[in-house]
């Protein structure tokens, strides 16, 4: 009964996942980024200067800049290191490319996502700011599609609570802690009605179990500080080492972007016939991309929706910048570091230990030194998102209670337990049916990033406008 009930859960995670989901997001993107007239490339530059400028005189909780740590705080996690690998692994180069394309027009939907956040937002009895797609839902669209903002608040408990934000992040963490102190596992202890474990998992479990309710505890604001400082600090440290790796290659750069190009329209003359088509290419980069930089998820809105500001398209254009440096960025470093170092075509290996192979490949540095900063990396990235999620999953819980505290608070102490117990779950189903609700977040996001592209067009106009009246 339970390889039957598997067996139905993966069917439904690959059509949710598959080519109808990935259609839906990605003429979404297309969409708006004909209708805004490319200005993914045009507002870039200011965009950029805004991430670190705060406005002046704006309301909200957090800065812009800590609004955008908060939003990829919870997406650059273990999809940076652990996704990529898997998308060019099983798609081939080629998936590298579709992974680029899709955050391209991703960026057009993670502004409108920003910019729809603030503009719909509302602001609670205590002073704190409510906003996501729930809210632009139903404010925007009408209060007749509330059911359809409940649909996708109810999905973002769902994915929080029991997949991408606890399971998922903190097996990640022990595994990659394991793999580095005890990797042949000589040092176990057998805990009652749950197995045998390494010392490394139990003591990494509670230590994070601690770390993180110290940060949970202090709220918004405290899961913000931190995002700050960790955040910043972890991509410049991995976007150093890859950017290192690429250097010291430099010279078989122009082969691997040809080669990338090439197995995205002609897959098997690169794989030599591995990944013989181009749709595999094109849904494994796609599909894994919008995983790690969730554009058209709705996510990075509730965040975006905190930050101290009056002009919904200024924090648009912060909150578009998140793609960038999540996909276009940083895993791309992570895509053409596999390539160079032909990891991806080491038999045996899979998810981070791909990565892990080119790191200490690539790099003229001790293997184990490489390995450790990769641990780290990937142990920093995923706790950030373990933060990041609880945040996101207590505004959806929010807005299905009508801001009842005690049951926010209770939720909080279960996220909590659900990190605390991580290491322990093994059902390939509670991955399964995560990535489930993962992918259902987007449907009612998308059809609001539809019918409201309109308010996104004309509101950017406007904006831009005025700017050049200020200027004149």
């Amino acid at each position: 009964m339970w390889s039957m009930m598997n067996q139905i859960l993966v069917a439904v995670d690959d059509f949710v996942w598959g080519v109808p989901l990935m259609i839906l997001i990605m003429s979404g993107g297309v969409l708006l980024t004909v209708r805004l007239g490319l200005l993914q490339i045009r507002r870039l530059p200011l965009a950029l200067k805004w991430m670190f400028k705060n406005e002046e005189g704006g309301s909200g909780e957090i800065s812009s800049f800590a609004a955008l740590c908060t939003a990829l705080s919870a997406t650059i996690g273990t999809g940076n290191i652990v996704g990529v690998a898997t998308a060019v692994c099983t798609g081939g180069p080629g998936a590298l490319f579709w992974m680029i394309l899709a955050a391209f027009f991703g960026m057009a939907t993670k502004y409108a996502e920003g910019l729809l956040a603030v503009k719909y937002r509302v602001v609670a009895a205590d002073g704190h700011s409510l906003g996501g797609p729930f809210y632009y839902i139903e404010r925007g669209m009408g209060a007749k599609w509330k059911w359809l903002g409940k649909m996708f608040a109810f999905f973002g408990v769902c994915v929080g609570l029991f997949g991408i934000g606890t399971f998922s992040q903190v097996n990640g963490i022990s595994s990659a802690i394991q793999n580095f102190f005890d990797p042949e596992k000589a040092n176990c202890v057998t805990i009652p009605f749950l197995g045998k474990y390494s010392w490394a998992v139990v003591i990494s479990s509670l230590i994070l179990a601690f770390c993180v309710a110290a940060i949970l505890i202090g709220g918004l604001q405290r899961i913000a500080t931190v995002s700050q400082i960790i955040v910043p600090f972890m991509a410049v440290i991995y976007f150093g080492f890859s950017i290192a790796l690429i250097l010291f290659h430099i010279r078989e750069v122009p082969a691997a972007v040809v080669t990338v190009v090439n197995g995205a329209f002609n897959p098997a003359a690169v794989t030599g016939g591995v990944v013989g088509s181009m749709i595999v290419a094109m849904q494994k980069g796609v599909a894994r991309g919008i995983f790690s930089n969730e554009a058209g998820l709705g996510s990075a809105p509730i965040a975006a929706a905190a930050a101290q500001t009056k002009e919904p398209v200024r924090q648009g254009l912060v909150s578009m910048t998140g793609t960038f440096i999540d996909t276009i960025v940083i895993c791309t470093m992570t895509g053409l570091s596999i390539v160079l170092t032909g990891a991806w075509q080491v038999e045996g290996l899979e998810g981070v230990q791909v990565t892990t192979y080119a790191f200490q490949h690539g790099l003229p540095i001790h293997p184990q030194v490489a390995s450790f900063v990769l641990m780290v990396c990937l142990v920093f990235f995923a706790f950030t998102t373990i933060l990041g999620w609880d945040y996101y999953s207590e505004r959806c819980l929010e807005y299905l209670t009508k801001g009842n505290r005690k049951t926010i608070l209770a939720y909080r102490w279960l996220y909590i337990f659900a990190v605390f117990i991580g290491p322990y779950m093994t059902v390939s189903a509670v991955w399964t049916i995560a990535d489930i609700f993962n992918g259902l977040m987007a449907i009612p996001n998308m059809i609001a990033m539809f019918a409201l592209s309109g308010v996104v067009v004309k509101e950017t106009k406007s904006f831009f406008k005025a700017q050049k009246h200020k200027r004149d």
